[in-house]
Formats: C-alpha cells, structure tokens, sequence
C-alpha cells in the first residue's frame, strides 16, 4: 500500500499507530526452534533438511504470524541477522517478509543496525531504503521503511542515511542505549560529566532538525525498555525523536517503565516485542492453543500487549 507523497515515513507511522490505538511492533526474529514442528516438517518434504528448507519455514510461520496479527498493529520489525544465519535463502525469506507485510499495509522497521562509513554506509542506505542505479534504471533492493543505524562511526555513518532519507521518505532509529545488559560498558562510560549515551541522544536531535516531518523527525532513536530512569532524561534531551523501544517483554522490561518514553500527546514511543509475540505458543500463559494455532496465540499476545501498554499510559 502507497503512502501519500506528502506523508513522510514518521508521519505515516503515527498515523497507524493512531488508528490502530497500538503503539507496538512486532519483532519478526524467527530462529528455526521457534517454528512449529508440523511447519518445519513439510518445509523439509518440499526441500529437504537444507537452509532452502529453514528458509521455507521461517517464511510460512512469518506468514501465519502477519495474517493473524495485521490488523492490529501498525509496524513490524524484521530482524535481518535471524534470516542471514540461513545465508542466501534467508535473505530471501526476509526480502519476502518485507514485500509481504507492506502489502499488508504495515510498516516495515529493518532492524539492520549498519554503522559504517562513507560509499560504504551510502551503499548500505541504497540498498536497504533507498535505490540503487543499473544503467538507465534504478531499484529498490530490500526497500525496507525505516531501518536501525548504528551511531559509533559519528556523523560519516549516519549522514548517507540521513540524505536516502530525504530522498525517498524513509525513516532512521539510531542507537542511544541499548536494552543488553553489558550496554553501560561504553554508552554509560563518563564525557565532561555527561554519560556517552547521552552525548548521542544530542546528536540526533541535531540530526533530527534536518529532517523533520511534522512534530517529529524521520531520524529517531532506539532506547531499551530496561532503562527507564535513562528513558525519561532522553526523552527530554530528544523531544522530536520518536524512540524505538525493545526489551518489553522477554528482557525484562514492563509497561509501567515505558511511560516516561511517551510525550504529553500521547505519541513518541513505539515499543517492539519479538520472542513474546512470535514463539506465544510456548509460553504456558498462550500454551491451550497449542502448536497448529501458533498464530493465534501470536495474536493473543498481541491484543495482551497493546492493553498492557494502554493501560500503563491512560
């Protein structure tokens, strides 16, 4: 589904966001153990025991998942190093993912986390959100909306992203403070007084003035859901900036945490949920489901999680 050319990637995120009343992304991070047997099982029929195979069947559970689920969120978030483990065939699960679930009318987050610089970083904006030239053509490789970047090579690495951005209204969450628990052992460590991280959330403010769209920015940021106390100085330090929020769920991290994330209008956060979502059907809360109705569990966990969050924000 297009967007109208005068809505930008953030705008046209708050819009579903709004619509649906869900300020959630599901994490699309299949690992092979999470898929149900009876999906693995013809998966390997058709392909044998093969990454093609593995390929197939994260593919068919991405699907279940998204048809289950589609309705009530507005985002999903890919994860591309679950699908590069497959090599090859994974990669073109995920290009299917991606196709499929813009499709679906959702916006797709590619959680990529590139850092590098120069040609290098430009190449790696082309590919993901922007396009890439071929004689008198040009195409869209992964044609993800709005793709994670990884700040530590400074503003080399995120400027390429940042001009894609503005040429194909796309979208960036940067890394401030990640949710993992050795995450202190350089973004907490002390510059002039002020921890690391946030010397980074002041960057892409700055960042962010050069790419607004409406309120907010089409630069935003990623902040774990472990760390509210940090969450709420950084909101302040980046009010333009919505934040990506993972750790919900499986890391820890709860709904009432994830309130100093939201602004006074109510907007600003997205939080993400992966293996809480995804692999429901293994936790005893979803289990009566069982393994063929997976994605009815996913679907569940859903609706839980958007009224926990709306819940802690009301």
């Amino acid at each position: 589904m297009g967007h109208r050319k005068d809505e930008n990637m953030i705008s046209k995120l708050i819009t579903k966001i709004q619509e649906k009343d869900a300020p959630v992304v599901v994490g699309l991070d299949p690992m092979l153990n999470y898929v149900p047997e009876w999906i693995q099982k013809k998966a390997f029929e058709e392909h044998g025991e093969t990454l093609e195979g593995a390929a197939e069947a994260i593919w068919q559970y991405n699907k279940g998942i998204v048809d289950a689920t589609y309705d009530l969120i507005p985002a999903v978030k890919p994860q591309i190093a679950m699908y590069e483990q497959f090599g090859i065939p994974g990669l073109m699960a995920f290009k299917k993912t991606v196709d499929y679930c813009k499709e679906k009318g959702l916006v797709v987050i590619g959680d990529i986390k590139r850092g590098d610089i120069g040609s290098t970083s430009t190449a790696y904006a082309v590919g993901h959100i922007g396009k890439v030239t071929v004689g008198s053509k040009s195409y869209a490789g992964f044609d993800e909306d709005i793709v994670t970047v990884n700040p530590y090579l400074g503003s080399d690495g995120v400027k390429p992203f940042i001009d894609v951005c503005k040429q194909e209204d796309k979208g960036i969450f940067v890394l401030v403070k990640t949710s993992n628990p050795s995450s202190g052992e350089f973004q907490d460590q002390m510059v002039d007084g002020k921890p690391l991280y946030e010397l980074v959330a002041k960057k892409v403010a700055e960042w962010g003035e050069e790419c607004m769209d409406g309120a907010y920015s089409n630069v935003g940021c990623v902040i774990g859901a472990t760390y509210p106390e940090m969450g709420k100085v950084l909101r302040k330090l980046m009010p333009k900036a919505y934040i990506l929020v993972p750790g919900y769920g499986a890391q820890g991290g709860t709904a009432k945490d994830l309130a100093p994330y939201f602004n006074e209008d109510g907007l600003g956060a997205i939080v993400n949920s992966s293996r809480g979502i995804i692999a429901a059907y293994k936790n005893d809360k979803y289990a009566k489901f069982g393994e063929k109705n997976y994605a009815d569990a996913s679907r569940q966990a859903v609706v839980d999680m958007i009224e926990d969050i709306n819940g802690a924000l009301k």
